[in-house]
């Protein structure tokens, strides 16, 4: 079993070094600053204590869970990393198994240090790049987090309203990873959600390149021209624009 916790500890330090000066700009997140970045991270961490103890079963938002912030005020990386170590003790004490709400298609406590990890690991990225460092992580590590947002993209209603609006019901978009072992096809399905499935086959557009810009891609924190595309350049366009997290 992958051990979420100690990789969200180590993301959480990793961010909270780079969390210097909070008043840097963040390109792959409009209008965002490293301060920005760094509360938006420690108001999802909140949140999900909040859920896991109070094992919350009806959709709530982590802007209605108090941050002990000033209002409109940024967290800093001391207020970062001890809402992560708060969210840890919790994750530690919570049976995987405790039926929560989560966004996602899984409703148990399990869910949460996954999303967790990923959502570090994406925001990490997104400071990095502000502050001209490229971001590096495992091939393994960006297989399974290209898997975790195709898994819970089905369930995000906010990307399957405006995937939905595109009419490309039936597209297909395939990934082959260049220097891993992973290939996927993404299938637009009805009401803007979509399924997938692993392997080799060939899409409406294909992207090819490293499995980590593959995943920063997904996730529009990386231009489709850092890797190679074929097919349909618009389809993609408009897709990456929708389903954007």
């Amino acid at each position: 079993m992958t051990d979420y916790l100690a990789r969200i500890e180590a993301e959480t330090a990793r961010l909270a070094t780079l969390a210097d000066d909070l008043t840097v700009p963040v390109p792959t997140c409009p209008g965002w600053t490293v301060g920005d970045v760094v509360t938006h991270v420690g108001q999802m961490h909140r949140w999900a204590v909040h859920v896991l103890r109070n094992q919350v079963q009806e959709r709530i938002w982590s802007f209605q869970v108090p941050t002990g912030l000033p209002e409109g005020a940024h967290g800093d990386a001391a207020w970062l990393t001890a809402g992560a170590a708060e969210m840890l003790e919790t994750l530690r004490a919570t049976d995987p198994s405790t039926t929560v709400w989560t966004w996602g298609p899984d409703k148990r406590a399990s869910w949460w240090p996954r999303r967790m990890f990923f959502e570090l690991l994406v925001h990490r990225a997104d400071v990095e790049i502000a502050l001209g460092v490229e971001p590096e992580f495992p091939a393994e590590t960006a297989i399974e987090g290209i898997e975790e947002l195709l898994h819970n993209l089905p369930e995000a209603r906010w990307v399957t309203k405006p995937l939905a609006e595109l009419d490309v019901e039936g597209a297909t978009i395939h990934l082959h990873a260049s220097d891993a072992d992973g290939e996927w096809t993404i299938t637009q399905g009805p009401a803007g959600k979509i399924t997938w499935e692993r392997g080799h086959a060939k899409g409406d557009v294909a992207l090819r390149g490293p499995v980590r810009d593959l995943l920063l891609v997904l996730y529009n924190r990386r231009s489709p021209g850092a890797v190679t595309v074929h097919g349909d350049r618009d389809l993609l366009d408009r897709w990456l624009s929708a389903a954007s997290l």
